[in-house]
């Protein structure tokens, strides 16, 4: 078709998974279109200021922005066979040619035949219904750490946190070494949902933990001018007096849910799991879909840890690579043991447990077997 780009593997998304994906792919021969729809490499671990927990294998003790360097600096080495672009965002697949179109930017589109796809698209912030959400200085927790820790711009003065979830207690934290006071962190379970580390440091500020409380509403006409929390029973209803809260942000940090659009258009057969946080594809052992040309990693795949998202990725590589015959099927299986050892070590644990119920939902071992 005049006008359509090829190549050998397309990977949609530029964060951990992607990646790593594309660094597997390259490593291993294939020529690589990696599209990303940010200004920048890296995704989520651009934001990231704290220092990883998990595996050596992982980089566990270095600092997000540091990883996203790292693999940065090793895809260099494969300029020669990887082409990125950036500020561009996949928009379509089309099932009847595995055609994928391409904005980048405004203004200049394009559409690009892949023989393969890694689906590295990663995830949304959930958001919560309730009145005057709509209000400017209501935010999701990835836009506050963007703002802080991408542009070095702090959101407000004084900020009410909804979610005591891991990303919650983190951006808490970066919030208060920025200068910024949390006035509370509302949850809406009676326990805290995230590492007890991260707990601690918030606490040991002094910040206080509404378990069973919920937001109510914002205040304000024309941005945030308060919130109203409110305690709830175990149906989730509420209870007891209204209180007040004097602050000019809201963050949101209730969870994610993966970015599969591009999937159900593919046809790709897809399952809710809600250990996973949400509609997943299914996948084998190597990360394809129930699509022949169509692989799937990091939190499109289901809701980790960036880690295990890293490691997704590579599996995918490899099976891209496996899959058009590029590199030696000795070094494929050589590659494959040692990565799905290393997320099996990363799912270990209470939190690993509940992923790994939640893989057993949408696993195969391998399709057409």
């Amino acid at each position: 078709m005049k006008g359509l780009r090829q190549t050998e593997v397309l990977v949609i998304g530029g964060g951990p998974a992607g990646l790593s994906a594309s660094l597997e792919a390259a490593s291993l021969g294939c020529q690589v279109t990696l599209v990303d729809s940010d200004l920048a490499l890296g995704g989520q671990l651009i934001k990231q200021t704290h220092k990883f927990f998990g595996s050596k294998d992982e980089r566990a003790g270095t600092r997000g922005f540091k990883i996203s360097e790292i693999l940065l600096e090793e895809l260099e080495r494969y300029k020669d066979r990887v082409k990125v672009h950036m500020n561009c965002t996949a928009t379509g697949f089309y099932r009847e040619d595995g055609v994928v179109s391409c904005v980048i930017g405004e203004d200049e589109y394009f559409r690009i035949k892949p023989d393969k796809i890694v689906m590295a698209t990663g995830a949304q912030e959930r958001l919560l219904p309730f009145p005057n959400n709509h209000l400017p200085g209501v935010y999701g927790a990835g836009a506050v750490q963007t703002l802080m820790n991408v542009y070095g711009v702090a959101p407000g003065k004084r900020v009410l946190m909804v979610g005591a979830g891991n990303i919650g207690l983190i951006v808490s934290y970066q919030l208060m070494q920025a200068g910024v006071e949390i006035a509370g962190i509302v949850e809406a379970m009676d326990r805290v949902g995230g590492y007890w580390v991260h707990a601690a440091k918030v606490r040991r500020m002094g910040v206080p933990i509404y378990l069973r409380h919920t937001i109510k509403e914002a205040l304000g006409d024309r941005v945030v001018a308060g919130a109203v929390i409110q305690e709830i029973d175990d149906r989730f209803q509420p209870v007891g007096k209204e209180i007040q809260v004097d602050v000019d942000i809201i963050c949101m940090a209730v969870g994610l849910t993966p970015t599969c659009e591009l999937l159900w258009q593919a046809g790709c057969e897809m399952v809710f799991v809600p250990q996973l946080c949400g509609h997943v594809a299914q996948r084998d052992l190597f990360m394809r879909t129930s699509h022949p040309d169509i692989w799937v990693a990091g939190d499109a795949a289901g809701i980790e840890e960036a880690s295990a998202a890293m490691v997704e990725g590579r599996i995918a590589g490899v099976g891209v690579a496996r899959s058009l015959g590029k590199g030696d099927s000795s070094e494929h299986s050589k590659r494959l043991e040692e990565y799905r050892r290393r997320l099996a070590d990363l799912r270990g644990g209470e939190v690993g447990q509940k992923i790994c119920q939640g893989l057993e939902c949408c696993t195969v071992n391998e399709w057409g077997v």
